[in-house]
């Protein structure tokens, strides 16, 4: 069988698995979401924690909820890095040092899960499962709640009440995460992934010496690191490394885990506004993008030119040989298409124009699929803006799902659209204009500059992969990444809010003769042009610096 015929089958059976998967998955989140019951678990959490689930809010106090809440998460996980030293089950690691420290705690909570540290040479058993693990599952709950938030923002009306933050967060960690995390995990596990608590051990012997590594809790970690949309991984070479990936088989499912929840949550939008067709036209738009992306990044890996690529059958510098080019481009496809940032392969190898894609993947906003929650949010904004500019060249104030888009919705929708793109330009500006972060790159010309926009992109946009040809374990580059990450993150989230609420306040409009009709292909159209040509728009001159002179240079 040829390289191309096992990347194309293994696409095909991801996207059966995935359709499988979508009902079911769609309706139970619906389910969780609507319920109106607690379980004696979660009442036990809502009375650790002081909150009234059934209390209703409004969006400016869902908003202080979710800032609290990740506040707090920033300071535990800092707080938890700087005492590592003396904390048990550190495997003699010392603590981490502050402007890393701040790194790691904005990247875990923001969801973005950047590591500028070798795991398996920094971080403990305490920090790794007792934090970053944890913040695996809440800040994927997180994006999740506001998610659901703005669903209820479409799905009510004359009313500014979005549900109660703490009952979305705790539902979607008790009933959403945690049980498919188990059954992941438990398959990772028989695939062969490592699950103890052992120490650092000699694993044999190479060249005369011997190899030291560490134990851990890896399974589960690796698997809420896919379904969650995180990325972070357990060791340094993240899921190209065998204790996290093992076989072609868990490489396969690691794809499916981070893109189920975020295809799936179409549905669950479909039900909760009570027309799934919606849901279909916005699953349609995702799989658009994605399934076109997948396949350009093949062509492109596939078609290098020069003996050695001839040789290889494709351009394999980079990319794992239990996987080959067809699975690698799949996964790196999948992971910057959504928030997530696990690599199976070394990013900053693959071809000019498969860097370009990479990054063009992350610059659409991570919505095809996009982020557990976060995709899909940001796809919702997109909608507004496609049935804004048909509502401009027909000459007939916008609608979407039974609202008025007015000047108050579309402002809020343009700031959304606008935040991370300057702070990507703005910081890679920076970056390339002063003397010392261009000291890290250890390319010149147009690769490096790719690395330090590939840094900033995947950072704003809560991605967390690299090119990994940056050094950014400086204090310029954890700071200001850092900084990237949590505005990246949480400035969005006060428009999204902002957005829900005052779409939850307004009376539904009833659908005439001259309503554009958001379910058909036509609309679904609109809205993958729209998607590109706002995107291209944006990013191109950057583009253009970096990836595609690259390319067109090869």
């Amino acid at each position: 069988m040829s390289p191309v015929t096992a990347g194309v089958l293994q696409l095909l059976a991801l996207i059966a698995a995935l359709a499988l998967a979508y009902r079911p998955l769609g309706d139970h989140m619906a389910r969780v979401y609507s319920s109106e019951r607690h379980y004696k678990p979660e009442k036990w959490i809502y009375k650790a924690i002081g909150a009234n689930p059934s209390a209703e809010m409004r969006w400016p106090a869902y908003l202080r909820a979710v800032l609290a809440f990740s506040a707090v998460s920033v300071l535990f996980l800092y707080l938890l890095q700087r005492l590592q030293g003396v904390l048990p089950g550190s495997l003699g690691f010392v603590s981490i040092d502050p402007d890393q420290a701040f790194n790691t705690a904005a990247s875990f909570v923001a969801n973005t899960n950047w590591q500028s540290y070798y795991g398996e040479q920094a971080m403990g058993h305490v920090v790794q499962t007792g934090g970053l693990a944890v913040q695996n599952f809440v800040s994927a709950a997180v994006g999740m709640a506001v998610a659901v938030a703005l669903v209820r923002g479409f799905a009510r009306s004359r009313t500014g009440e979005l549900g109660n933050f703490w009952a979305d967060l705790v539902r979607g960690t008790v009933r959403i995460l945690l049980p498919l995390s188990v059954l992941g995990a438990i398959i990772l596990v028989a695939c062969g992934a490592i699950q103890n608590f052992a120490g650092i051990h000699e694993v044999g012997q190479f060249m005369g010496g011997s190899q030291q590594w560490n134990g851990g809790a890896v399974a589960s970690q690796e698997v809420i690191k896919e379904l969650g949309t995180n990325g972070g991984g357990y060791f340094n070479a993240n899921s190209a490394h065998p204790f996290e990936n093992p076989t072609p088989f868990s490489n396969l499912f690691e794809i499916f885990l981070i893109l189920v929840i975020p295809f799936s949550l179409t549905r669950t939008f479909g039900k909760m506004v009570g027309s799934v067709k919606q849901g279909y036209a916005i699953l349609a738009t995702m799989a658009v993008i994605w399934v076109g992306f997948v396949a350009l990044m093949m062509w492109t890996e596939f078609a290098g030119k020069g003996p050695a690529f001839e040789v290889a059958g494709g351009a394999m510098e980079g990319k794992e040989t239990r996987f080959g080019i067809g699975a690698s481009a799949i996964f790196s496809v999948s992971t910057t298409l959504t928030s997530t940032g696990a690599v199976n392969s070394f990013h900053s190898s693959f071809t000019g124009f498969g860097g370009g894609i990479q990054l063009l993947g992350m610059q659409l906003g991570e919505i095809a699929p996009g982020g557990v929650g976060s995709g899909l949010y940001g796809m919702l904004i997109m909608a507004i803006i496609a049935v804004f500019i048909a509502g401009l060249m027909v000459g007939r104030t916008p609608e979407y799902l039974g609202k008025k888009i007015g000047t108050r919705e579309i402002k809020f929708a343009a700031c959304y659209i606008l935040i991370t793109p300057a702070l990507v330009l703005g910081f890679t500006a920076a970056a390339m204009a002063l003397d010392t972060p261009v000291n890290s790159m250890t390319n010149s010309g147009a690769h490096g500059f790719s690395e330090i926009l590939y840094a900033y992109t995947s950072g704003a946009n809560n991605n967390g992969s690299a090119f990994a040809g940056l050094n950014a374990d400086t204090q310029w580059f954890n700071s200001t990444i850092g900084i990237a990450m949590l505005l990246g993150r949480f400035l969005p989230m006060v428009f999204v809010l902002a957005l829900a609420g005052s779409l939850a306040e307004q009376k539904p409009v009833p659908e005439t003769a001259g309503t554009l009709r958001t379910d058909k292909p036509l609309y679904t159209g609109l809205l993958v042009g729209t998607i590109l040509i706002v995107t291209g728009l944006t990013y191109f001159p950057a583009l253009a610096l970096g990836p595609l002179a690259e390319g067109l240079a090869a």
